[in-house]
């Protein structure tokens, strides 16, 4: 969907972490139900926040996409983000492959380099530097989109290529590239107004790289975490800065009441005219 028809997107990313299978699918049924536009996965080996001690549940996204693709019948699904060193690229774009031929053509790519080092350091991988992870991303995504190409029989769909990142020197490059989603994020306790004026410059950035490789940046959705916007938030000027798909992260018991009220404003916006 291109960026100007602001058709604004609700996700939803419950973190399987500190939880258990059976609860993972409750809140995928749960989100599908109230009608959120995607659904995603997050894609570690240790979690990101250690719960109690002992607590150290977490579950494989690609074996948990697949699950999703046979439980979820109207919301998109993917991954937020899978990383990019964790598989071979070309048997990446196989399992997604996949995954879209069992969810009927519903699956979003999501990738980025990967920043978790215990994850790397716990299952034999190297972490290498930034510039490494990042180099290895660009060289990979045209593999994917090559492998996509060849498959037998291809997805049900042109699977759209979300790309998460925020760096001015490469990632946002490489997003201007390759990305059909761009996914941003703020940080933690930043105040609504210094979040806006920071995305309001990331995605100036973004314009100017999508110029310099000769696309039309109106190509790529734009996608941002309001989570840690939870106590300041105004969804009407993160849509007005561009940003019309909004993702929710969740933590374990999950509570959808702030989603559900997303899902309301998201549906009397997108009942009103826009030129």
């Amino acid at each position: 969907m291109a960026q100007g028809e602001r058709r604004i997107r609700v996700g939803v990313s419950p973190f399987p972490e500190h939880t258990d299978v059976d609860e993972l699918r409750r809140a995928w049924v749960e989100a599908d139900e109230i009608g959120v536009d995607a659904i995603f996965v997050s894609d570690h080996f240790f979690s990101m926040n250690p719960g109690a001690p002992g607590d150290n549940r977490t579950h494989e996204c690609m074996v948990l996409l697949t699950a999703m693709a046979l439980t979820i019948e109207r919301a998109e699904i993917g991954t937020l983000v899978v990383g990019n060193s964790y598989r071979n690229p070309n048997l990446l774009a196989d399992m997604f492959r996949t995954v879209d031929l069992l969810a009927g053509g519903r699956t979003i790519l999501g990738i980025g380099t990967g920043n978790h080092q215990p994850d790397y350091d716990g299952y034999g991988y190297p972490f290498g530097t930034l510039g490494d992870r990042t180099r290895a991303l660009a060289e990979n995504l045209p593999v994917i989109r090559e492998r996509f190409a060849k498959l037998d029989p291809p997805a049900p769909r042109d699977i759209p290529l979300l790309i998460g990142g925020m760096g001015e020197k490469k990632m946002l490059g490489i997003i201007a590239e390759h990305a059909d989603i761009w996914h941003a994020y703020v940080w933690e306790g930043d105040t609504h107004a210094a979040a806006i004026e920071m995305l309001r410059h990331k995605q100036s950035v973004l314009e100017d790289r999508c110029a310099a490789v000769g696309r039309d940046s109106s190509q790529i959705e734009r996608c941002v975490d309001t989570t840690g916007l939870a106590g300041d938030l105004d969804l009407d000027e993160l849509v007005d800065a561009g940003f019309t798909f909004l993702q929710v992260y969740m933590d374990a018991p999950f509570d959808f009441g702030r989603v559900r009220e997303i899902v309301q404003w998201r549906d009397q916006q997108n009942a009103q005219p826009h030129t």
